[in-house]
């Protein structure tokens, strides 16, 4: 069960219903305590993986949060001993290379339509995370990399329609993004990404991972704020 603290979990169901708004869903299939899709294909860490090299200074690959996690949690390792190149190859292989490909196609797909594209990246937080900055009733963390990921007025407009829905919304602390908003979002060529952090205790029980009976209006008051950010974007890039 500590595996789990890492996951983003039922976040795919939370958002379920992205495709009825018109909007592109890609849901990964494997936990990040196995392969951490916002990180580098490069972000190895020698303390997990036989003969790895370190590529440069990298304080998530030091702290055991790189590619393949070494910890879910302060001092929770997820395994001892360390794995071998092959093996870690074999997990990037099957696991980090479709997604990233899948991706890229999705992006590049609406980016021909219109010249403009926008990267919702959703993730869930634990309760820890918020208590640790003295922040324990925060619903959304909104991360654009300080206003460096997507053009202002996306991060406005989102948090704008998440506040609409009676989300507490904060802007990049304690979740500004990390590769995925470094590697997606090119904002001055149209390319935009955002990261979207909901509170875990919204919607789920954090001891047992069961959803709780808040699941299914939580999950409709996304749907209503996704619905609004798109009809502002369509509006605003001309896109249909």
């Amino acid at each position: 069960m500590a595996l789990r603290k890492s996951e983003d979990v039922s976040v795919h169901a939370l958002y379920a219903d992205a495709p009825d708004i018109g909007l592109g869903l890609l849901s990964a299939r494997y936990a990040r305590a196995y392969v951490d899709l916002n990180r580098a294909r490069d972000e190895l860490d020698p303390a997990l993986i036989e003969g790895a090299q370190a590529a440069g200074r990298n304080p998530r690959v030091a702290s055991g949060l790189g590619v393949i996690p070494r910890i879910v949690g302060p001092r929770a390792y997820i395994q001892k001993g360390k794995i071998t190149q092959e093996a870690a190859e074999e997990r990037l292989t099957h696991v980090w290379d479709p997604y990233h490909t899948q991706l890229r196609a999705l992006l590049n797909t609406h980016y021909a339509q219109g010249g403009q594209v926008i990267l919702l990246d959703l993730h869930s937080m634990p309760q820890a995370a918020l208590d640790a900055i003295g922040q324990p009733d925060l619903d959304i963390v909104l991360g654009d990399l300080h206003g460096q990921a997507c053009a202002p007025w996306i991060t406005e407009v989102a948090e704008a329609a998440l506040i609409a829905q009676g989300f507490r919304v904060q802007r990049n602390i304690p979740f500004a993004g990390a590769y995925n908003m470094q590697q997606y979002g090119r904002p001055r060529m149209g390319r935009h990404a955002l990261q979207i952090e909901i509170a875990r205790r919204l919607y789920m029980d954090e001891g047992s991972y069961d959803m709780t009976a808040d699941f299914a209006a939580v999950r409709a008051r996304l749907a209503r704020a996704l619905a609004d950010i798109r009809a502002h974007a369509v509006t605003r890039l001309g896109l249909s």
